[in-house]
């Protein structure tokens, strides 16, 4: 053993050595076997503790150590049921243990052919199997460790005769090679199994016990390994000499000797194991050849790991051939048919349809099997031997143009190769020889049909996914899944970069060595060729080479190559693509921070000419689709360029020309909102890299990052003077347009403020010296510009505290203020463009855009966050959570809490100064509301405006008194109460308008009352203001007949009952009775008036709710209801006058006489007096239902009634008027005492 040591002459083998015999006491007695029964509670490790790797066999082998140290070290050992003399047993008996050992193999051949599927001998035959097996497998691990101790080199006595054992042990070597010989010839080849056997590797592994047909079949792998492994130990224990198989020879007359045995066994278990593969193979599909389970069970893939470290192994100390030439042997004879007179390994048996995808599957899953080191652990770090010769044949195979591979095999090479180009060292042919193939192929779309639609997408839509795709050909990729995600081209691109990335670490500069080969494929000819999946894949070609390589160069070479394209040649999504590749450049140059401005200034050229050309084109509706293909190209290109650069100081200004400003004119719907969202992009970037910059942020602390934001503010401003030239002239022609703007035009105008503020000096002259405060009064503050603009312009502002201190530091304090006065109009002017026609709806969101309603919700939000607002609304205590729900509702609490405000305020500067601030708050509210009213419509609209005005005029009514604000009131009126077309009676007036009116009359009626109270200098005017407006709608809303009346729709009826202080209602109900006295109650003659029932109804209700009787009533009501008493003889009318004279009556009996008593006493004179004489039924009828309720109100009458009815009948001439008398005398008997004196007094002037 010691001469073992000094033969392993290199320091890696006596380390390892060394660590050998430091783990002889661990080493278990129980030989190493194939056995894939095991599971993952291992150690995580890839193969069983009883493995010939995990043991540490193969490595003891290779070393030349004891095989097996601690067996054997008896002097008897039993075998196959027998005691042997361990150190004779072998030489003596050679011939007889191999025929036991064949014996045994027959045994479980046996068991195998009458075993049966009966569970209950399962255990048995299993044990059975286990103990035949281990005894083969014992014996054959005797024989190695024999040769190893015991086998002596040859020598010979000096008188050159042998003693008898000796002779034998001289013969053992050759007569082991003789058996071993007969051993594999009686085990036959692998492949040759049953197909019962074989189908034992499907045998799940977490088993416990197997089959008969299991066990024979792993010990068929422990025997044609440890045949390997024994002529390995003899030919090193023999000093390497060829051991002859002497007798074999003499009785065959063939050669056979120890290293033909072990080349000869050696590839046909190679062979054998190959065509294992192709079985397995004959159910792979291309898409998962990498994916796929690919050895039949662990043992296989052990014993391909064994063979590459040991013939690797063998190779290295001699001539004999490497692990790879065995396999490309092998392989070869795949593409072979073998003829009848050889038998090459079985392949005539089993055919592959597909060698060629097969060898790169096999060259493959090898190759994966060299990160195994001699102990069955992964080492990724392990050196790997390569097999680059053999790849390129089966490359040139796969491109070889007579061939003709289809992608879909074509993809499964290439992810092969990908792999083996992780695996292996650089090798530039492969690059050459993929090349050639591709740069013929460039116009095919390299698809496979079987994946459907997901394998069309090969042209790029955006110039950062061209960026992305090139960039990820410089990742790591799954290669895996690759087959269905990338077509065979894009693997071809990854096999480049990689080479290009591992040749760069290493010190090589392969762009140089391969870059004449590149370029020379594109002349002019093959440029013109070139189709629109051929300009992609010639993009993606070059942007990836761009990543890696020389980027200006490749950049400049490229553009080169495209001016050999004629522009007629070139086709509009030929050009669109082109442009997108040159944005993809763009990319790259940002992300390596390389100034663009040379290939900015082409782009933004023929940008220009082609924005001129769209604007021209007027009616060619083609033309214009066309160019928009480019235009959009462009401000696709343009925005990625800006959202992927970190300081926006590589000279991105040049691609912001004046071609925008002859686009913007020419674009439309779509269009222009593609081009809008672009703008915003744009600025928000623009401010939030400045913002970056000005701050001093950048990732790392290099100087030269430390200096970078002093270059970049200046290329800030040179991109936000070129965003102030070249877009905002349209942006402020667009603020008034005919229609309703876009959602994106205020968006970009709140977005060139903001940018005012951050860079001032930018800003057009116009806007000059303070530009935040001139795009607020465009944009915010006018009130000519739409209100959707309005809104969210400033929904985007207001919030902004740098803007609030920008307006404080200027000192311009009506900011606050006038944002409310838009907020009025806004809301007031929510349905201005909704046509007039359309019937009127309760919700207004069915009429109203929703984003607009959404829209005034957040700007009402906002508004309510103001200092002033907040300030108003807390002192008022204004319930803010209900009302933000609906704008309208919150500006109505907001108009009632500034009303209260003002009411609460002591001192009359206060007031003044808050009827000041309201006013500014409204603004020219009649001008927000004038398309309303002369369009008449639409209805909602309408009725929003006099509802919130109507609000104004009642909650305001404090403020509209003063002689500042009595102007705004008188305006009001005219407008909206008192029109030209109220006052011309013969004109009716649309529903919609007197709609509006009737609901918010109530309003506007008490709030009038309201200010003729407190008004002390237009007192006189503000009264007949009222009474006009009463004269004009009380007639108009009045029911033809009372009994709509009940339901309390009269806006007149509503003011009078609404919760309004005694003296409004008084002042209300005093004009409203006067006016219906002076318009309503005149007879014509004897003819009542129109709607007399309704009239009187009215009064009733008023009198009942108001729930008083004040002097002026019975002067104002009385006289006119008595008349309707005795005139008319519609039984309705009767009803409603009795019910207006019994309330009168009993209220003013209640009222304790007084002024009232006195009043009616008057007006039931003036009564008895007019009628008596013509209607004296009906006036002492009247008279006698009067004195029901008040005696001594009739009573006090007597005089004048008797003295009536004597001028009555001193008129007729006819002397005493019996029935009168009679009817008199009735009515006095109701008057107790007086009336019978009165009774008595008739009779006696009759008597």
């Amino acid at each position: 053993m010691g001469d073992d040591f000094v033969a392993s002459s290199t320091p890696l083998f006596l380390t390892e050595s060394l660590e050998m015999a430091m783990e002889v006491e661990n080493e278990t007695s129980k030989p190493p076997c194939f056995s894939c029964a095991f599971d993952n509670q291992n150690g995580g490790r890839s193969f069983s503790a009883e493995s010939y790797l995990a043991s540490g066999s193969l490595k003891r082998v290779l070393l030349r150590l004891d095989p097996s140290p601690n067996d054997y070290e008896e002097g008897i050992v039993e075998m196959f049921g027998f005691q042997w003399v361990t150190e004779m047993a072998l030489v003596e008996s050679s011939e007889l243990l191999f025929g036991l050992l064949r014996q045994q193999m027959y045994r479980l051949e046996d068991l195998v052919h009458t075993s049966s599927s009966d569970f209950g001998q399962a255990a048995t035959l299993h044990s059975e199997a286990e103990s035949i097996r281990r005894q083969c497998v014992e014996f054959l691990h005797y024989v190695k460790v024999f040769i190893f101790r015991y086998l002596e080199p040859p020598k010979v006595e000096n008188d050159g005769i042998l003693q008898s054992y000796e002779e034998l042990e001289a013969q053992l070597p050759s007569v082991l090679v003789e058996e071993l010989h007969a051993l594999i010839m009686h085990m036959g080849r692998l492949f040759e199994l049953p197909a019962s056997v074989l189908a034992s590797f499907t045998i799940q592994h977490q088993a416990k016990v197997f089959p008969p047909s299991w066990h024979l079949l792993h010990l068929h792998l422990d025997i044609n390994w440890l045949v390997l492994e024994i002529l390995h130990v003899l030919g090193e224990k023999m000093m390497r000499q060829v051991v002859y198989a002497n007798r074999f020879i003499n009785l065959t007359g063939e050669n056979l000797t120890s290293i033909s045995l072990f080349e000869t066994h050696c590839g046909n278990l190679i062979s054998d194991l190959i065509s294992l593969f192709i079985n397995k193979y004959i159910k792979v599909r291309p898409s998962e050849a990498l994916t796929s389970h690919h050895f039949p069970c662990t043992c296989i893939k052990e014993l391909w790991v064994l063979l590459i470290h040991l013939l690797d192994h063998r190779n290295k100390g001699s001539h004999m051939e490497s692990f790879w030439s065995l396999v490309n042997k092998t392989l070869q004879t795949v593409f072979e048919k073998p003829s009848s007179s050889e038998r090459m390994s079985g392949f005539e048996t089993i055919q592959c349809k597909d060698p060629l995808s097969f060898s790169w599957w096999v060259i493959t899953h090898l190759a994966s099997l060299y990160q195994f080191d001699r102990n069955g652990n992964l080492d990724e770090k392990k050196q790997k031997e390569s097999n680059w010769k053999f790849v390129e044949e089966l490359l040139k195979k796969s491109t070889d143009a007579q061939t003709v591979v289809l992608e879909e095999h074509l993809r499964m090479h290439l992810q092969c190769c990908l792999t083996l180009c992780s695996f292996w060292d650089l090798n530039l042919s492969i690059v050459t020889i993929l090349w050639d193939y591709y740069s013929k192929n460039l116009n095919s779309c390299f698809t496979v049909p079987w994946l459907g639609l997901k394998d069309l997408a090969n042209i790029s839509k955006t110039s950062l996914s061209m960026f992305e795709l090139a960039k990820s050909c410089c990742c790591e990729q799954q290669i895996p899944a690759l087959y269905k995600s990338s077509n065979s081209y894009f693997i071809f691109l990854l096999v480049l970069a990689r080479m290009m990335k591992e040749a760069e670490n290493s010190g090589v500069h392969p762009w140089k060595q391969i870059k004449g080969r590149v370029y020379s494929k594109f002349h002019r000819r093959r440029m013109q060729e070139l189709t629109e999946v051929g300009l992609q894949n010639f993009f993606n070609l070059f942007l990836m080479l761009a990543i890696v390589a020389e980027t200006e160069d490749i950049v400049s070479r490229v553009s080169d190559l495209l001016d050999f394209l004629t522009p007629s040649s070139v086709t509009v999504s030929q050009r669109a693509l082109i442009w997108r590749g040159h944005f993809a450049f763009l990319l790259i140059y940002v992300e390596k921070n390389m100034d663009i401005s040379v290939l900015a200034e082409k782009l933004s050229n023929a940008f220009r000419e082609k924005a001129k050309e769209f604007l021209v084109t007027k009616n060619d509706y083609t033309q214009k689709r066309d160019l928009w293909t480019l235009l959009s190209t462009y401000i696709d290109g343009v925005q990625e360029v800006f959202e992927m650069s970190c300081y926006l100081s590589l000279s991105e200004e040049k691609l912001l020309n004046d071609g925008f400003t002859m686009l913007l004119p020419a674009c439309r719907g779509a269009e222009l909102s593609m081009v809008l969202n672009f703008l915003q992009v744009v600025l928000a970037r623009l401010r939030s890299v400045h913002k970056r910059a000005s701050q001093g942020l950048q990732p790392g602390n290099a100087a030269a990052e430390a200096q970078l934001p002093l270059a970049a503010k200046e290329h800030h401003l040179a991109v936000a003077s070129a965003l102030w030239r070249n877009f905002f002239p349209y942006l402020k022609s667009q603020r008034m347009s005919q229609m309703p703007p876009s959602p994106q035009l205020a968006d970009t105008a709140a977005g060139f403020t903001l940018l005012a503020l951050d860079m001032p000096s930018k800003a057009l002259s116009d806007l000059q010296p303070q530009p935040v405060l001139s795009m607020m009064q465009l944009f915010g503050w006018d009130d000519m510009v739409w209100p959707q603009l309005v809104s969210r312009y400033l929904s985007h502002l207001i919030e902004n505290s740098a803007l609030c201190e920008a307006f404080s530091s200027m000192g311009y304090t009506p900011y606050e203020a006038l944002t409310v006065r838009s907020w009025f109009r806004c809301i007031l002017q929510m349905f201005l463009d909704q046509p007039s026609g359309v019937l009127a709806k309760t919700d207004a969101e069915r009429t109203v855009g929703k984003a607009y309603m959404e829209q005034l919700t957040e700007l009402t939000r906002l508004v309510f966050k103001l200092s002033e607002v907040e300030n108003i609304l807390s002192k008022a205590h204004g319930e803010e959570s209900v009302l933000k729900q609906d704008p309208k509702y919150a500006l109505v609490q907001f108009i009632k809490a500034v009303g209260k405000t003002y009411s609460g305020l002591q001192t009359l500067p206060e007031k003044s100064a808050m009827v000041a601030k309201s006013l500014e708050y409204l603004g020219d509210v009649l001008k927000y509301v004038k398309p309303y009213l002369k369009a008449k419509g639409p209805p909602e609209g309408l009725q929003l405006t006099y509802w919130i005005i109507g609000c104004l005029v009642k909650f305001w009514a404090p403020i509209l008194a003063t002689s500042k604000a009595q102007q705004l009131l008188f305006r009001i009126v005219d407008c909206l109460l008192l029109p030209h077309s109220v006052l011309q009676q013969d004109k009716e007036l649309p529903v919609a308008l007197l709609s509006a009116i009737q609901e918010s009359l109530p309003l506007y009626l008490q709030g009038l009352s309201f200010i003729c109270c407190q008004s002390q200098t237009q007192g006189a005017y503000l009264n007949q203001l009222l009474g006009s407006i009463i004269q004009q709608y009380f007639g108009r809303f009045l029911p033809s007949s009372p009994t709509a009346l009940g339901a309390g729709q009269h806006p007149v009826l509503t003011a009078l009952c609404s919760s309004i202080t005694a003296p409004q209602m008084l002042r209300l109900r005093k004009t409203t009775l006067h006016i219906i006295n002076e318009n309503y109650l005149h007879f014509k003659g004897n003819a009542p008036p129109p709607r007399l029932a309704s009239v009187l109804a009215f009064i009733l209700e008023v009198l009942q709710r108001t729930q008083s009787t004040e002097p002026w009533d019975v002067d104002l009501v009385l006289p006119a209801v008595l008349k309707c008493l005795v005139l008319v003889n519609e039984l309705q009318v009767k009803k409603i006058s009795t019910d207006i004279v019994q309330y009168m009556v009993e209220d003013c009996q209640v009222g304790s006489g007084g002024e009232r008593a006195t009043q009616m006493t008057s007006v039931f004179r003036q009564f008895i007096q007019d009628y008596t004489a013509v209607y004296d039924h009906r006036v002492f009828s009247i008279l006698e239902a009067v004195a029901v309720l008040n005696q001594t109100l009739v009573t006090s009458l007597i005089p004048t009634i008797t003295q009536s009815l004597k001028d009555s009948e001193h008129k007729q001439g006819l002397g005493r008027n019996a029935a009168q008398r009679e009817a008199y005398k009735r009515l006095l008997s109701y008057l107790a005492e007086a009336g019978q004196n009165e009774i008595q007094k008739l009779e006696n002037e009759t008597g």
